[in-house]
């Protein structure tokens, strides 16, 4: 799992996925590489996410969001948006949590170098 919240931007490579007008609670759907990704408005901080559960490898981002966590619809697994990390069973794994930039009024979402 990438953990962005102790981050050296020379540790990704960033994309621009949209402008920075996504409304507060709303969520947006990306695809960068073949990395699944959604991204979170929660009070004007972005949030991106991988989007697939880590319990069966199902889409998360269609989920309940509940204050800073997110609800598998499947099976009920929570996470934490800010992290990926994992807050409730039947999910035993974190899922990655991609650093975000807003830059010049749009959204741009950091994949880790390889």
């Amino acid at each position: 799992m990438f953990n962005y919240t102790h981050f050296d931007d020379s540790q990704a490579e960033f994309y621009e996925i949209g402008p920075a007008d996504l409304p507060n609670g709303e969520r947006l759907f990306v695809e960068i590489g073949d990395k699944p990704i959604v991204v979170f408005n929660l009070a004007g901080q972005y949030f991106a996410l991988g989007d697939v559960c880590t319990h069966d490898d199902g889409p998360l981002g269609d989920g309940d969001l509940e204050g800073n966590h997110i609800v598998c619809p499947r099976h009920g697994a929570e996470f934490d948006i800010r992290t990926g990390k994992v807050m409730s069973m039947p999910a035993v794994v974190d899922i990655p949590a991609y650093p975000v930039k807003v830059q010049a009024d749009k959204i741009f979402v950091g994949i880790p170098k390889e």
